[in-house]
């Protein structure tokens, strides 16, 4: 399918309404989950029309990208999350240009961040992400490996820790949800002065609804608004 400005303005008005209704659905209010409109390949006019269109916030995958398209977005830093995997000497050139770093998955990264954070006087909100499917190929810590790390973040103090996120496998997406919820909720006790666990980011287009019914706060969403890559 051959992305338009009119394919994507009509893709995210729809969509927009159907998190609100699955939302509801499931008992919750309409306006309790966010949609990122996940950028990869997507050139930055297309994403400006999501913009234009009730999209408020922003994922990034590589950081090489965030830096070209950055200038071209009609939206501030604030409006943009950084969900890929990221290595630690590429910290330095986003720390500025993202309002969340949504992959922290080492106390390396996020020695670095506290780092890279302090030095520009700012504290970087980050979710952890959880490798809940125990998946070789994927990044995240383990989930019973959580109350250790979370531990560990307690004196990083230009960092804040805001939840937490998950890419389940496919084979088996329900269940993980399930687990991530449980976890979620069981976290959300323990926190400190530089953790509060509100967001849930777990969802992408093939699933989102079920994530919502599951608790997830923050669904990222690519194909859904911009067609197949």
């Amino acid at each position: 399918m051959t992305r338009t400005p009119e394919s994507v303005r009509i893709n995210t008005l729809q969509l927009l309404q159907e998190v609100r209704q699955t939302a509801e659905a499931a008992g919750r209010a309409p306006n309790s989950v966010q949609v990122m409109a996940v950028t990869k390949t997507v050139e930055p006019a297309l994403v400006n029309v999501a913009l234009q269109n009730g999209i408020r916030l922003l994922g990034e995958n590589r950081s090489s990208e965030l830096l070209e398209k950055y200038q071209a977005y009609q939206v501030d830093a604030d409006q943009i999350h950084f969900i890929g995997h990221l290595q630690t000497n590429k910290v330095k050139y986003i720390i500025d240009k993202v309002s969340m770093i949504e992959s922290l998955d080492s106390i390396r990264l996020a020695q670095t961040i506290q780092s890279c954070a302090a030095l520009q006087g700012i504290t970087m909100d980050v979710l952890v992400q959880i490798n809940i499917g125990n998946e070789p190929s994927k990044s995240g810590i383990r989930s019973e490996e959580l109350e250790d790390f979370l531990g560990k973040l307690v004196s990083f103090s230009a960092l804040r820790v805001r939840g937490l996120m998950a890419i389940p496998p496919k084979e088996n997406y329900i269940e993980c949800f399930a687990k991530m919820q449980k976890i979620f909720v069981d976290t959300q006790g323990k926190t400190s002065d530089n953790i509060t666990m509100e967001h849930l980011s777990m969802g992408m287009t093939s699933d989102y609804k079920d994530a919502i019914r599951y608790g997830s706060t923050i669904v990222r969403i690519g194909t859904g608004l911009f067609g197949q890559r």
